[in-house]
């Protein structure tokens, strides 16, 4: 049984929420899916320049014929969903409560993820005695709508706020890959003394001088750089031109969804079919992918969701400043990450205080997702290091 609440909620104007989407909206969605018009995307082949078409088709199909909103939403409403507005703008999250023995956990997703990717981990880390925390980052999902541009330092302070109305001043812990990471990183950089530790599964954040200087350290950047080449086109559009992206992805579900899919394509850890493309539905489930593509669709926040971008352009939030040290003790889970490689320890040991390292055997950029069993054992272990010498069983809550 998931167990929802806190005793700081009611004083601080956070509200239960229920997922539920209108039925015009359902099928405004419904008709456009339907009438997309294939005759009009030619096939370059396979996965070689961009999604597969053959693979978005055949998730197409499913959603046309098969997929069952209601029934989903009845499914994601058997969690704990809250919301609550800070400092203008609303956020949505789960709150599924311990018993307070081990100190909060925020969990991050980052693009084009959701609050579904820890969906695994809720109950396991709720028994070991965690409050679990996990937003929908804001402009995305039903954190929306947000009243402008927001980056990652920003979405931090929002982030650390939510965990203030929440648990006083306990202090507590962050997990997080893409935006998750980034956001963590400068929750750590910004309100140190607010965290026990930071667990992340992606070092892209970094101080900007810390500079590769052994021969492994140069063969990885170069490496990164080569992938980066290829790979990194959505983000230098969704950095600088969001709005006119958002202009074609507000009207064509299967835009979002071809926009998405590729992403789970090419950075999920997959094994490749005969022509090397990815071999996508040996990991996920049609109903997992446009569950997680509706988060963006019907409640009306693809555009939105794409913000954080350009947020972290018009914030230089892209790199901590010059000689930045991150105090707070930090966790990696390098997972093998095929687009955003897990750096050598001694070049993320450059900015983070690594306390805690590990090399995962399998799993991509959707960890918790891909690999949640693996993801749950190395944040167990993250805890136990940083929670060692704290305060004694039932003393975490504030």
């Amino acid at each position: 049984m998931l167990r929802s609440g806190s005793p700081f909620e009611d004083k601080f104007m956070v509200s239960p929420y229920t997922i539920h989407l209108s039925e015009e909206r359902l099928a405004t969605i419904k008709a456009k899916v339907r009438a997309y018009d294939w005759d009009q995307l030619p096939d370059a082949g396979g996965w070689k320049s961009g999604v597969g078409i053959d693979d978005l088709k055949r998730l197409v199909t499913y959603w046309d014929e098969t997929y069952d909103w209601r029934r989903v939403e009845r499914r994601l409403n058997q969690l704990p969903h809250f919301t609550t507005d800070i400092d203008g703008e609303r956020i949505h999250f789960l709150h599924v409560r311990g018993n307070g023995s081990k100190p909060p956990l925020l969990l991050l997703h980052g693009w084009p993820g959701s609050f579904l990717e820890f969906e695994q981990l809720l109950e396991p880390l709720a028994t070991d005695g965690h409050d679990v925390i996990v937003p929908s980052l804001p402009g995305f999902a039903f954190s929306t709508p947000i009243t402008g541009v927001i980056g990652p330092r920003r979405a931090a302070e929002l982030m650390h706020t939510l965990m203030v109305r929440l648990f006083g001043q306990s202090r507590y812990i962050v997990q997080g890959g893409d935006w998750g990471h980034g956001i963590a990183g400068w929750m750590a950089h910004d309100r140190p003394d607010a965290l026990f530790g930071i667990h992340i599964n992606m070092v892209n954040l970094v101080a900007e001088d810390a500079t590769p200087t052994t021969a492994e350290e140069k063969a990885y950047v170069a490496r990164r750089d080569a992938i980066f080449d290829w790979e990194s086109g959505y983000n230098h559009e969704q950095e600088t031109r969001p709005q006119t992206l958002g202009v074609a992805m507000a009207d064509s579900p299967v835009g979002v969804a071809g926009w998405i899919l590729e992403k789970f394509g090419k950075w999920a850890d997959l094994p490749t079919t005969a022509d090397g493309s990815p071999d996508i539905w040996s990991k996920f489930s049609e109903e997992a992918l446009l569950t997680n593509i509706m988060l963006y669709i019907a409640p009306s926040s693809v555009v939105t969701a794409t913000w954080m971008y350009h947020g972290k352009r018009l914030e230089g939030s892209h790199v901590f400043p010059a000689g930045t040290r991150i105090r707070v003790p930090t966790g990696v889970a390098a997972f093998p990450d095929p687009v955003f490689l897990p750096p050598p320890r001694s070049l993320a040991g450059k900015t983070y205080n690594i306390v805690h390292w590990s090399e995962m055997s399998s799993g991509g950029h959707f960890a918790a997702l891909e690999q949640p069993d693996a993801m749950l054992a190395d944040l167990r272990a993250f805890v136990s290091t940083v929670t060692a010498s704290a305060r004694p069983q039932g003393a975490f809550h504030g």
